[in-house]
């Protein structure tokens, strides 16, 4: 009986450090005002889909997944893939989230190209 109250109180004492750790979960306005995106749970990872975007043109790409399989690579940071819908290309990228802002960069030959937005949180 030992072991599991042993067991119970150490899964006690991780459960606050495991709920503080940062999260893009949810609706980010990019600085530009031009898109929205939405960042949710899939699988592992995180993805994140087109929720909006400013010039009626590219309301086609509302629901277009353009970040996926985004992997903790650190303290609020995040690394996998960037579709950029403008060029049809998938670029390596990352994520920094710090407080209620999020940076997101696709990048080529091994990061040392990178084209970064700056995005603030709505929801």
């Amino acid at each position: 009986m030992r072991p599991v109250l042993i067991l119970f109180a150490a899964l006690a004492a991780a459960a606050p450090a495991l709920a503080a750790e940062p999260s893009v979960t949810g609706v980010w306005l990019r600085e530009d005002g031009a898109a929205q995106v939405r960042f949710a749970p899939c699988g592992d990872a995180s993805c994140g889909y087109i929720a909006w975007v400013q010039d009626p043109v590219h309301a086609g790409d509302i629901g277009l997944k353009v970040f996926y399989d985004m992997k903790p690579a650190g303290a609020g940071e995040w690394k996998g893939s960037a579709f950029n819908p403008e060029d049809g290309k998938t670029y390596s990228g990352k994520m920094l989230l710090e407080g209620a802002s999020l940076k997101t960069s696709g990048c080529v030959f091994g990061g040392l190209i990178c084209k970064s937005f700056n995005w603030s949180r709505l929801k």
